[in-house]
């Protein structure tokens, strides 16, 4: 279980409590409230439902920014000179480093700030480990742990209200974007899966992806079905709207097969000829697509001329050795093999495309990432090998650099322990 938080008055709460008897949230008003208003007004319904149920103040939503290191307030033109404003529509970015709106996202638990005879609370927006965004709200008075209990539940809440509405608008898509994304990005974030991190009762599952200035192709999917993880990272060769063509085509195959309850095998050739059909002959992929079998927690790959990816195995870091096939598209009849891909509970994979590995000879000291970095979680320890290959380079990519990490827990299929949205064996 998470330890008891002391805050700065004195006063302790649980971290993510469930409501208790006397909990004054009502989940099921604030969704009522949030599925009677328009999808852009929802946070708003939120906002105003918390003013009734814990009498809250300056409620605010704060977005994840898709460049990893800040959030995005979303507002209606209240905001400060340096926000960004699309008609009453506004967007101030917050920093994660150093911020208790940062430390409430990363901890994954409700962050309390005493200040002027109230206090300010900072509450992760979280499903299944997906870092949502922050909720944001001031309340008057002394902090007791069922008003924690509450903000943290409300948190949990506005997940589902956000990632149910952002279906029907841009607003929340406008607000991620600080830089404005290129046709061949565009192109390429639609390839990305809905969410970018999977928390499971065997496995963690957590990916990124920074485009170079220049796209260069790469994506990762995966899908977790009643008892099969399938999940994937590739490369197309080239850059702009080609490779993000070729990755489109690529990651089609892939996911037509996967949803004809297709195995691996039938999965790389459905992806390894929709290429063939419908790119140049020059034209090619490499990747690797994956199977887990949670019932038996046996593993296995494909690998398309992908480079192998990294295990950290008991404190200690090397290459998975895989054999590397022709690379999809490459040429035509291709037929891959299906390779063992070795788990031990207590392992955790790193896949990774050129854009990182290639930094490493730079300096990026990619292993020496990965076992600092052993006790993150995947959704941090993917951002961490992103940012050091970025900081290798010099801050500007010269490759798209993806990163998706597995922590393999093991056992048999079970259900996460959660509490408001967060993993309490983290």
């Amino acid at each position: 279980m998470r330890p008891l938080t002391t805050y700065a008055d004195g006063v302790s709460a649980r971290e993510n409590a469930a409501p208790g008897p006397s909990s004054r949230l009502d989940v099921g008003a604030l969704l009522a409230a949030a599925e009677a208003a328009a999808p852009v007004e929802a946070v708003d319904a939120v906002a105003d439902a918390l003013r009734e149920m814990v009498a809250a103040e300056d409620v605010s939503f704060l977005i994840a920014d898709f460049s990893g290191d800040a959030l995005i307030r979303l507002g209606h033109s209240s905001a400060g000179p340096s926000a960004r404003r699309a008609g009453p529509e506004t967007a101030e970015r917050v920093p994660l480093a150093g911020t208790a709106q940062g430390r409430a996202l990363a901890r994954q638990s409700v962050e309390v700030v005493e200040h002027d005879g109230g206090a300010w609370l900072y509450a992760p927006v979280t499903s299944r480990g997906e870092a949502v965004g922050v909720l944001e709200l001031r309340v008057a008075g002394r902090t007791d742990e069922q008003t924690v209990a509450d903000v943290a539940q409300a948190g949990h809440a506005l997940a589902y209200i956000v990632i149910a509405g952002r279906r029907y608008t841009d607003l929340f898509e406008w607000g991620q974007r600080s830089v404005p994304l290129s046709l061949a990005a565009e192109i390429q974030h639609r390839l990305l899966p809905g969410s970018y991190t999977c928390e499971a009762g065997q496995f963690t599952l957590a990916a990124w992806l920074e485009p170079a200035g220049d796209v260069g192709g790469d994506t990762f999917d995966f899908a977790l079905e009643r008892d099969k993880l399938f999940f994937s990272i590739t490369d197309a060769m080239g850059h702009t709207v080609n490779a993000a063509l070729l990755a489109t085509l690529m990651i089609a195959g892939i996911r037509n097969g996967r949803r004809r309850n297709a195995d691996l095998a039938e999965q790389a050739c459905l992806a390894d000829k929709a290429l063939g059909d419908h790119a140049g002959g020059s034209q090619f992929v490499t990747g690797q697509i994956a199977c887990i079998e949670l019932t038996t927690g046996a593993a296995t790959i494909v690998n398309a001329g992908h480079p192998p990816p990294l295990r950290l195995r008991n404190g200690v870091v090397d290459e998975v050795p895989l054999h590397a096939d022709t690379p999809f598209g490459a040429l035509a009849n291709t037929t891959f093999r299906i390779q063992t891909l070795p788990l031990e509970p207590g392992d955790r994979l790193m896949f990774l495309t050129d854009g990182v590995l290639e930094r490493e000879a730079a300096n990026a000291g990619i292993r020496g990432v990965l076992e600092a970095g052993r006790d993150d979680h995947p959704r941090e320890a993917v951002q961490h090998v992103i940012q050091a290959a970025m900081q290798a380079s010099g801050g500007e990519l010269g490759d798209d650099a993806t990163a998706l990490c597995l922590d393999w827990h093991g056992g048999p299929p079970r259900e996460r322990e959660t509490n408001a949205g967060a993993n309490v064996n983290d």
